[in-house]
């Protein structure tokens, strides 16, 4: 009988060298800590991640203070232009200091220059499950006495929608 090989030690390796390179990719690009490139979407959070991505840090020359280069789109830099104290604050606690004094927003077009860099996807929205034949009728027994249709059926769905927002 073959004896079995322990292969989790092989991916400890494996995990090793890796960190090895990231650290030294996102070191020539400034970032002394590869979190915030590999998990991004946890240190800002999904909202501002989805529409954004970390560039550079640059340093300035007297040392104090960082300068973090975000990268979104045109559209969306209005909306990050508000969040940038926000955005400072939770990358400032990744570092455990203020190592960054100033966050820089830089504009693109989701695609064309940085397209394979820069991913700007839409959020997926989940859609929403249909009510229970309860509350449609629920619903329909709200809106029974209203004469237009039209009216009718836009209250049912207001019901639907508040009966099921009550029920979970």
């Amino acid at each position: 009988m073959a004896q079995r090989r322990n292969t989790t030690r092989g991916f400890a390796h494996t995990s090793s060298l890796l960190s090895q390179r990231i650290r030294k990719a996102s070191e020539s690009r400034g970032f002394a800590q590869s979190r915030l490139l590999t998990h991004w979407d946890e240190v800002v959070g999904e909202d501002v991640a989805a529409i954004t991505r970390p560039v550079n840090i640059s340093y300035g020359r007297q040392g104090f203070g960082a300068s973090l280069t975000i990268l979104t789109t045109g559209a969306n830099a209005p909306m990050v232009e508000m969040q940038k104290e926000q955005i400072r604050a939770k990358v400032n606690a990744v570092y455990g200091y203020n190592a960054i004094s100033r966050v820089r927003i830089t504009q693109t077009a989701p695609t064309g220059f940085a397209e394979g860099r820069a991913v700007f996807e839409r959020a997926v929205t989940s859609k929403k499950p249909e009510p229970s034949p309860e509350i449609r009728q629920a619903a329909a027994q709200s809106a029974g006495g209203v004469q237009s249709d039209d009216l009718r059926k836009a209250l049912e769905r207001l019901a639907q929608n508040v009966l099921t927002k009550s029920k979970t």
